[in-house]
């Protein structure tokens, strides 16, 4: 999971790791990315809006990454409606599912396990 909303983590985190998942946490797009570049994750989570590199910026280095470019990227946000630039529209198709803030846990958990088979 990468996002820098310390709150929305800890509570996340709880619920994920209750089912139990095992949960790595980066509160940085760089923190992220040096993270599944040495977990190699079965499902980044990923805040839109971060400081250092946001969502976008991460997303795109993921996917330039032979290594990583298969892992399935579930993207939230704060933001309403979903919204996403021109310029990040390219990007989209990498996105497989996209959750606005709040969640309630019993969606992220359904769809997780939709993600991950």
């Amino acid at each position: 999971m990468i996002d820098d909303d310390v709150d929305f983590v800890e509570a996340t985190c709880a619920v994920l790791e209750s089912v139990p998942y095992r949960v790595l946490v980066a509160y940085n797009g760089d923190q992220g990315l040096a993270k599944a570049r040495e977990a190699h994750p079965d499902l980044v989570i990923l805040d839109m809006i971060m400081p250092i590199k946001d969502g976008f910026q991460v997303l795109k280095e993921l996917q330039a990454d032979p290594a990583l470019a298969h892992v399935p990227v579930m993207m939230l946000t704060a933001m309403s409606n979903g919204a996403v630039t021109p310029a990040d529209a390219g990007l989209v198709a990498a996105i497989k599912d996209y959750i606005d803030k709040p969640i309630r846990p019993s969606e992220l958990l359904q769809r997780i396990e939709k993600l991950l088979g």
